[in-house]
Formats: C-alpha cells, sequence, structure tokens
C-alpha cells in the first residue's frame, strides 16, 4: 500500500488503473476500502482510481483534535501533486462530498467533473453542531463499537442489514475500526464546515449528484437541492439503497457514474 506524507502526516492511499484519473474520497467513519467497488469496476474500464484514506482513517496517520474540511481538501491536493496529476474527476460520499465541494472552493480549475453523493451542501444547525460535537466526546469516552452498531441501520438501508450480510458486515467493521481520535476530530470539523449552498451556482463543471432512494442521513430532496442549484447537473436516484449506495447497490451506481463519464468531452492533456 503506498502511502506519501501531506506536511507531517502519512496518507495511504490506493492507485488502480490507467487513463482518465478519478479521486474519489470516503466518508465518515469509513476509510479507502468504501470504494471497494468502483475501484475495481473503473480500474478495469480505462481509468485510473485513486482512492486515499482521509487523515484519520484507515492507514493514515491519526490526528487528534480538529480537522477541518479544509484540510482534507489540500491532502487531497497535495495527493495529486504527488502523483503529477493536474486535474481529475473528483467524486466523494457524505463527508467525502463536502470535503469535494471545499476542493472546489479553493481549487476549482483542478476539477474537471463533479460527483456528489449522498451529501448536503448546508452548514449544520446549531443543533446539528451540538449533536456532531457530542458524538465526537462519545467516541473518545467508549470508542466505536456502540456507535458502529447503533449506526449501521442508518448508514445502509434497514432491509439490507440482514438481505446483504456482507456489506453489512463490511460497513461495521469500517465504523468499528475507525480510531476515535480521528473520527471525532472530523466530527468537530464539519460542525464549523461554511455554506456550500452560494457556491453552487457557480460550480461550471459538469456535475453528477447521487443519492440512495431510502436515504435517512441525507435524503433525496438534499439531493434535488444541489441537482436544482448546480447548473446542468445530473441526478440519478439509486433505489433500494440507503446511504451507501454504492455499497449496496453497486451495479446501478456503477452505471449512473459511467454513463456520466462517458457524457465527459474528450480529456486533454492536463486530464492525465
Amino acid at each position: 500500500m503506498p502511502t506519501f506524507h501531506s506536511g507531517e502526516i502519512s496518507v495511504a492511499y490506493e492507485d488502480e488503473g490507467s487513463g482518465e484519473p478519478l479521486l474519489l474520497l470516503h466518508g465518515h467513519p469509513f476509510d479507502r476500502s468504501m470504494w471497494r467497488p468502483q475501484t475495481a469496476h473503473f480500474g478495469r474500464a480505462g481509468m485510473r482510481v485513486i482512492v486515499p484514506d482521509l487523515r484519520g482513517y484507515g492507514g493514515s496517520s491519526v490526528v487528534p483534535g480538529k480537522t477541518p474540511l479544509e484540510v482534507f481538501a489540500r491532502d487531497a491536493a497535495a495527493l495529486l501533486d504527488h502523483l503529477g496529476i493536474g486535474r481529475c474527476v473528483l467524486g466523494g460520499l457524505s463527508m467525502g462530498g463536502q470535503i469535494a465541494m471545499e476542493f472546489h472552493r479553493l481549487f476549482p480549475e483542478r476539477i474537471r467533473a463533479l460527483l456528489l453523493a449522498d451529501t448536503f451542501a448546508a452548514a449544520d444547525t446549531a443543533e446539528g453542531r451540538a449533536v456532531r460535537l457530542r458524538t465526537a466526546e462519545r467516541l473518545l469516552a467508549e470508542g466505536m463499537d456502540g456507535y458502529a452498531r447503533e449506526a449501521l441501520p442508518k448508514m445502509i438501508a434497514p432491509y439490507h442489514v440482514t438481505a446483504l450480510p456482507e456489506v453489512a458486515a463490511h460497513v461495521l467493521g469500517m465504523m468499528r475500526g475507525a480510531p476515535p481520535e480521528g473520527a471525532a476530530a472530523a466530527l468537530r470539523g464539519r460542525a464549523e464546515r461554511p455554506d456550500y449552498t452560494g457556491m453552487l451556482p457557480r460550480i461550471a463543471v459538469p456535475t453528477l449528484v447521487v443519492v440512495g432512494g431510502d436515504d435517512v442521513f441525507t435524503p433525496v430532496a438534499d439531493a434535488r437541492l444541489i441537482h436544482e442549484a448546480v447548473p446542468g447537473s445530473r441526478l440519478a436516484v439509486i433505489e433500494r439503497a440507503g446511504h451507501l449506495p454504492n455499497l449496496e447497490q453497486p451495479a446501478e451506481f456503477n452505471a449512473a457514474l459511467a454513463e456520466f463519464l462517458q457524457s465527459l468531452p474528450a480529456p486533454t492533456a492536463a486530464d492525465r
């Protein structure tokens, strides 16, 4: 597993396939294996798929305290620099989608196209911030196990907990294995994130918005708000899926993403 240094920390990542770069950012509290079906599929389909472990997760350095979305976005830019990539198709799910929006705020010229999956653009309400901060303290005090078991039937649709036991075990394992310090730092950072809704109409690259039809964390209504605000964007609702449609319905998710990628203009030399 390759690693690189972003400032003082080490970031683990996978780099599969060749061709146009597709950088995918995982959600909380997961790791790069969240994208396993997409890494395999698009790596074989002529894309160069890059999936990092965000700082605080997986095989990357654990940084306690608070990790703002800007820090995650700058880590992603540093990874592209490390790999010699100027522009990429950038995608993220949930927290990863918010990092992708932050990346667009900072580095719009480095994005060829956007995938925003099961995410929302607005800042947290006061109540939402309080919940994130309480959850961060809980993770530090109790560890990940109780939280992971409670969150599982929301992360994936409850009917998939039994219908898709391998998926359920994978999701539960990622959550239980996340370092509490890293997960808590990310929660604290997200509690202070900016509101991206005003930026959405200024997104000038092709954008695909994807959401699970039964997502309770970021419902279809949240995805429609992003879709309606981003000029020319596409919306794909993956039926019979919760917050992780890329794992619950990988064939449908991959088909929606493949159709979007095929619609993009031919890449230039800067896009490889």
